[in-house]
């Protein structure tokens, strides 16, 4: 005699939950309780757990032999999220609870031994997936990275034993909330051309270099930056959540619309930035999905960490490949990176002497590389603010504030908006279809070949400088761009201080 039970639950793989069905079966035989179906160390343990957890719940863990498959069997599963439909459909199958209730949940959960459902990271992206399969979402009711998707249910259950009589509850979502504020660029005094390259870089979403010698500003205008950025579409707050809740960050700040900003240290490995491990866990890049990364000190990270941005850059994703297939993680992401130019700091600086030796220098900047360079939209020298300009504003504020930049911001962002549903521009990025959108004249068309081949700048060069000179263009209200445009675009493409 056999007895049978089958439930819903899911298996995170990169950002993704992936539904996987909890077959169990309790047959007669040598007493045993394995689980296949390639599962990891994590859900192998499972089998204590579930026990324990059955037990302290007064409920009897069957004496005959217990086989719990998982599929499909090509998916590696891995965490601590099938404790609970193990235990549902074990307890389904021998009736002691009623399994047309669970039939349309997806359950995840951990157990304690003593019965109580623990949370795992990732609540969000099992409720897209339980959307998906048009079911209602089953999970701990301590769960708090989970937010409301439409219409669709989401039910938290404190304990094991509430399946007895599905003592259920709605879900509580945290409320979204505002992270702390970042500096405004009023506090930031002089600096007019960086934080109009600044500017630039939050109202097209471009990567932007900052280099100069220290205490020049560098990292203030990059912390600034979040204050004149434009909140987050729905779309884009329920994929950097989904993001977030799978590395187990909180999700508060990203509901509330808020961007997200993640600073990474150099000492970050390849791993920790683009993503990795095992299973595969979201990087930095990934966690600032739709937001900004921030490297400071960008010469001292290592060359294959800098060199692993590439990828992601052009694509705003980054594939992980490994033996048993390859992951897909989002990382659409604008790049805002400050460097030294030399070691010391002083290269090029008109009133402090560097004592780097000219071979240091080479290979300082060197580490950056050419090609992640090329892929940096705008290139911005920072110098030290005149002391009489700081110390002669009695208010402490400089007028080129946050609210001023922020309005440029938003008014090109709406206008890029109406040039798209007005005029019918697209999104391609190549060369022609940007051609097209900027709506050049003949005059500046032969001044941008003309650059480009004293300055000689490479396809993507010329596309990004396109970019740029159209998104200076939408910050005007401009349906085409004009030579000053273009000039202000090419000159943050082509650095000519340090």
């Amino acid at each position: 005699m056999q007895l049978r039970c089958s439930l819903y639950s899911a298996t995170i793989v990169g950002v993704r939950a992936i539904p996987v069905a909890v077959e169990v079966v309790v047959s007669n035989g040598l007493p045993g309780f394995s689980i296949v179906g390639m599962p990891d160390a994590a859900v192998r343990e499972s089998t204590e757990r579930v026990r324990a957890a059955i037990k302290a719940c007064g409920f009897t863990m069957p004496g005959d032999k217990v086989v719990v498959n998982l599929a499909p069997s090509s998916i590696r599963k891995a965490g601590s999220g099938f404790d609970l439909p193990i235990a549902a459909a074990i307890l389904a199958a021998t009736k002691q609870i009623d399994v047309e209730a669970l039939g349309e949940c997806l359950l995840v959960g951990e157990l304690g031994l003593d019965g109580s459902v623990r949370p795992v990271h990732g609540t969000l992206a099992f409720a897209a997936c339980a959307r998906e399969l048009g079911c209602k979402l089953l999970v701990s009711a301590d769960a708090r990275d989970g937010a409301p998707l439409g219409r669709m249910e989401q039910l938290a259950l404190p304990s094991l034993a509430s399946l007895r009589s599905m003592a259920v509850r709605p879900l509580d979502f945290c409320a979204p909330s505002a992270s702390v504020e970042a500096p405004d660029f009023g506090d930031i005094r002089g600096q007019a051309a960086a934080k109009r390259a600044m500017q630039v870089a939050a109202a097209g979403g471009h990567g932007i270099l900052l280099m100069g010698p220290p205490g020049s500003g560098k990292t203030m205008l990059a912390r600034a930056l979040p204050s004149i950025l434009p909140p987050l579409s729905e779309d884009e707050r329920l994929e950097a959540a989904i993001v977030h809740s799978v590395a187990g960050e909180p999700i508060d700040s990203i509901l509330a619309g808020t961007r997200p900003f993640r600073r990474v240290h150099h000492s970050a490995t390849v791993a920790g930035l683009v993503g990795g491990g095992t299973p595969v866990h979201p990087g930095e890049i990934s966690l600032a999905h739709a937001g900004v990364l921030f490297l400071d000190e960008l010469p001292e990270f290592s060359s294959r960490s800098l060199q692993a941005l590439r990828q992601p850059m052009e694509m705003g994703r980054i594939v992980i490949t490994r033996a048993d297939g390859s992951v897909a993680l989002p990382a659409r992401f604008s790049l805002v990176a400050a460097a030294n130019p030399c070691p010391c700091g002083y290269y090029g600086d008109p009133q402090k002497q560097c004592t780097c030796p000219q071979w240091k220098i080479e290979r300082y900047q060197g580490n950056i590389g050419g090609p992640l360079l090329d892929r940096i939209d705008m290139h911005v020298d920072v110098w030290r603010c005149d002391p009489g300009e700081m110390l002669d504003r009695a208010d402490g504020r400089d007028p080129i504030d946050s609210e001023r930049l922020l309005a440029g911001v938003l008014a090109a962002r709406e206008f890029r908006s109406w040039r798209r549903a007005a005029l019918g521009d697209g999104d391609a990025v190549d060369v022609g279809a940007l051609l097209a959108r900027c709506r050049m004249a003949q005059r500046t068309r032969d001044l941008l070949e003309t650059v480009s081949r004293t300055q000689l700048l490479s396809g993507r060069g010329i596309t990004r400088a396109l970019m740029v000179a159209r998104t200076i263009a939408d910050i005007a209200e401009s349906k085409s761009v004009a030579e000053e445009h273009l000039m202000e675009a090419l000159s943050f493409k082509l650095r000519k201080g340090v």
